[in-house]
């Protein structure tokens, strides 16, 4: 289980960047880039996801 933790905050690295990708490019050619934003959205998403998941799945092994 301690690799999916890991994973789990790999989510929120790769929200970062893509967030910081997105800004950057707003910021310097004042276009929106949807796939970033999206992208970014998702693994926030699969973040909180995947920690409900695991704490279902702890507290499953703990009830046996």
């Amino acid at each position: 289980m301690k690799y999916s933790k890991i994973f789990q905050y790999a989510y929120l690295v790769f929200a970062a960047l893509f967030i910081y990708d997105a800004v950057s490019k707003y910021m310097s050619k004042g276009e929106i880039v949807y796939p970033s934003i999206l992208l970014a959205a998702l693994a926030i998403f699969m973040y909180f996801f995947r920690q409900k998941f695991r704490k279902k799945y702890d507290n499953k092994d703990n009830a046996n």
